[in-house]
């Protein structure tokens, strides 16, 4: 049932976050005065629709994007000079600058898209992966500074009774054989708190943790809270094998990708996890390091997909940082919400996250400079501009449109693309899952 469930919110709240897209290119475009006729998330055959004033708003069958027409996109050809149509290519632009000639009521053609100015165009084209941005501020706020993220404690949640060796079963029942714990030993309860370390006041897990595998095996003084008095302890640590870590105390890797080992102090104590509130900063640089990784992903999303595709025919499970798509992306939310032992406030936050980088891929993707993106457009309203701009700078007469229908047949190959691509993930997703 939480797995269903858990489909449906991210369901929902993609449907939502398309809305919103599509929200943020139509307000823009009617407060520059632009008609727009549609207003639709999905694509096919419309389900429901209804028009208020002059736009339709509806709902269509493949709930895999959106969309709103902005009337007369394609300047006409008169405005662009009448140019030939002498090749199939030329053909689908004439056709496509009549197309969006024909949306145009009579005696409102001030009020087609080709007429804004450069950075009004910029505006509406920028506004749909904008709130898609807005959004991932608004869902990582909510995690981060209302719900908080899970944080190792200076407060033990257990207390060892022996040492245990590299590579045995960590939860298995210590036997005559094993060397005691020093943390027993030295009479630490599971429910302290670590106050201060040889002498030194400890205020995080991170810091603890260094300090206890540099003391190596000299006894050591110890504070510890227990129910609202200190408790000063001595404690001898043994010195033991475990993986080394680096100053972030993450692990360091060998060539093999196995962790590095090293001779350390060992306590034998394990820090409870408590839900820590964020500062809003923490907001801004969590949305900012997402969006990078996003980024250098779709960088490299020619190779991602040549690795998906090799995966496929040679039938090898994927790689942990594969590329996926919407079917994958229910499927890990599903599991997080059917995962037992994990409290709910966790699950909630890491759904939450899922969904904001699901937005963030949305801003991310959306501006990549080709159409049908919405980086497309972007990119010919900057050309448009530029010219003018040249032509003003040296004195020449002001130019005319930039005849954006010629991008036309790219439009339509990037959107063949794109929907190939789109199949091979949903497949790839069934078949052979990324595995979490």
């Amino acid at each position: 049932m939480e797995y269903l469930v858990a489909v449906l919110i991210v369901f929902v709240v993609l449907l939502l976050s398309i809305g919103l897209h599509e929200v943020g290119h139509m307000v823009p475009a009617k407060r520059f005065g632009v008609r727009v006729s549609h207003y639709m998330v999905g694509f096919g055959p419309t389900l429901w629709s209804r028009t208020k004033g002059e736009t339709e708003y509806g709902f269509k069958a493949i709930p895999l994007g959106g969309y709103v027409r902005l009337v007369g996109m394609y300047p006409p050809d008169a405005a662009v000079g009448n140019p030939p149509a002498r090749t199939w290519l030329g053909r689908l632009a004439r056709d496509a600058r009549q197309a969006s000639a024909d949306e145009i009521r009579p005696g409102q053609d001030p009020r087609a898209f080709y007429h804004l100015s450069t950075p009004k165009k910029l505006v509406v084209m920028l506004g749909g992966p904008v709130m898609n941005l807005v959004i991932a501020f608004f869902l990582m706020a909510i995690v981060l500074v209302g719900i908080g993220l899970p944080t190792t404690t200076t407060h033990l949640a257990s207390v060892s009774q022996c040492v245990v060796p590299v590579g045995a079963d960590a939860s298995r029942e210590c036997t005559a054989a094993d060397e005691a714990a020093p943390a027993a030993a030295a009479g630490i309860e599971p429910g302290d708190t670590v106050v201060s370390y040889d002498g030194t006041e400890i205020t995080s897990w991170d810091q603890l943790s260094l300090l206890i595998r540099a003391s190596g095996s000299d006894a050591v003084p110890i504070v510890v809270e227990r129910d609202g008095e200190l408790v000063d302890l001595t404690i001898t640590p043994v010195v033991a094998q475990r993986p080394a870590v680096d100053e972030n105390n993450e692990y360091i890797l060998d060539s093999d990708d196995e962790p590095v080992m090293q001779e350390v102090g060992f306590l034998g104590i394990t820090p409870a996890q408590e839900m820590v509130r964020q500062s809003p900063l923490d907001v801004v640089g969590d949305v900012a390091n997402t969006t990078w990784q996003t980024i250098t992903v779709v960088g490299t999303l020619p190779a991602r997909v040549g690795d998906l595709i090799e995966a496929q025919v040679n039938g090898t499970p994927r790689d942990a940082n594969s590329i996926i798509g919407v079917v994958g992306v229910g499927r890990f939310a599903g599991e997080i919400a059917s995962t037992d032992g994990i409290e709910w406030q966790i699950k909630a936050a890491a759904l939450l996250q899922l969904l904001a980088a699901l937005n963030i891929a949305l801003f991310v993707f959306n501006l990549i400079p080709l159409p049908p993106l919405d980086g497309g457009h972007v990119a010919a309203a900057l050309w448009e501009g530029g010219r003018r701009q040249v032509a003003r700078l040296r004195g020449l007469p002001r130019p005319g449109p930039f005849d954006s229908a010629k991008l036309v047949p790219l439009a339509y190959s990037v959107f063949v693309l794109l929907g190939a691509v789109g199949l091979l993930l949903i497949y790839a997703d069934i078949v052979n899952p990324v595995q979490i």
